[in-house]
Protein backbone atom coordinates (compact mmCIF):
# COMPACT_ATOMS: atom_id res chain seq x y z
CA UNK A 1 0.00 0.00 0.00
CA UNK A 2 1.49 3.61 -0.84
CA UNK A 3 2.23 6.07 1.61
CA UNK A 4 -0.88 8.35 0.26
CA UNK A 5 -3.34 5.83 1.38
CA UNK A 6 -1.82 5.46 4.84
CA UNK A 7 -1.60 8.87 4.93
CA UNK A 8 -5.55 9.26 4.17
CA UNK A 9 -6.23 6.59 6.60
CA UNK A 10 -4.21 8.07 9.57
CA UNK A 11 -6.06 11.65 8.50
CA UNK A 12 -9.75 10.11 8.37
CA UNK A 13 -9.04 8.77 11.81
CA UNK A 14 -7.57 12.05 13.16
CA UNK A 15 -10.95 13.47 11.79
CA UNK A 16 -12.92 10.89 13.28
CA UNK A 17 -11.78 11.52 16.64
CA UNK A 18 -12.13 15.08 16.63
CA UNK A 19 -15.15 16.14 14.46
CA UNK A 20 -16.88 13.17 12.95
CA UNK A 21 -16.75 11.81 9.76
CA UNK A 22 -19.36 11.82 6.88
CA UNK A 23 -20.91 8.74 5.42
CA UNK A 24 -19.06 9.28 2.64
CA UNK A 25 -15.84 9.56 4.47
CA UNK A 26 -16.70 6.94 6.97
CA UNK A 27 -16.89 4.59 3.45
CA UNK A 28 -13.74 5.85 1.99
CA UNK A 29 -12.31 4.32 5.32
CA UNK A 30 -13.71 1.44 5.64
CA UNK A 31 -12.39 0.57 1.83
CA UNK A 32 -8.93 2.07 2.39
CA UNK A 33 -8.59 -0.15 5.87
CA UNK A 34 -10.20 -3.51 3.77
CA UNK A 35 -7.31 -2.73 1.39
CA UNK A 36 -5.03 -2.33 3.98
CA UNK A 37 -5.98 -5.41 6.18
CA UNK A 38 -5.83 -7.71 2.71
CA UNK A 39 -2.32 -6.83 1.81
CA UNK A 40 -0.75 -7.18 5.23
CA UNK A 41 -2.05 -10.72 4.84
CA UNK A 42 -0.88 -11.30 1.66
CA UNK A 43 2.42 -9.92 2.66
CA UNK A 44 2.28 -12.21 6.50
CA UNK A 45 1.44 -15.09 4.23
CA UNK A 46 4.12 -14.61 1.67
CA UNK A 47 6.79 -14.48 4.55
CA UNK A 48 5.48 -17.57 6.12
CA UNK A 49 5.36 -19.16 3.00
CA UNK A 50 9.37 -18.44 2.72
CA UNK A 51 9.98 -20.01 6.75
CA UNK A 52 11.98 -23.01 7.16
CA UNK A 53 12.37 -24.35 10.49
CA UNK A 54 16.02 -25.85 11.07
CA UNK A 55 16.43 -29.12 12.80
CA UNK A 56 19.02 -30.15 15.80
CA UNK A 57 20.43 -32.32 13.00
CA UNK A 58 20.50 -29.50 10.32
CA UNK A 59 18.16 -30.26 8.13
CA UNK A 60 15.14 -27.61 6.85
CA UNK A 61 11.57 -28.13 6.89
CA UNK A 62 9.19 -26.05 5.61
CA UNK A 63 6.60 -24.61 7.58
CA UNK A 64 3.61 -26.17 6.78
CA UNK A 65 0.15 -24.77 8.03
CA UNK A 66 -1.83 -25.34 10.81
CA UNK A 67 -4.94 -24.37 10.55
CA UNK A 68 -7.61 -24.00 7.78
CA UNK A 69 -6.38 -21.15 5.31
CA UNK A 70 -7.45 -17.59 6.36
CA UNK A 71 -9.67 -15.77 3.71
Amino acid sequence: MDKEKIARINELARKSREEGLTEEERSEQQTLRQEYITEYREALRAQLDNTYIVLPDGTKKKLEPKHKKMN
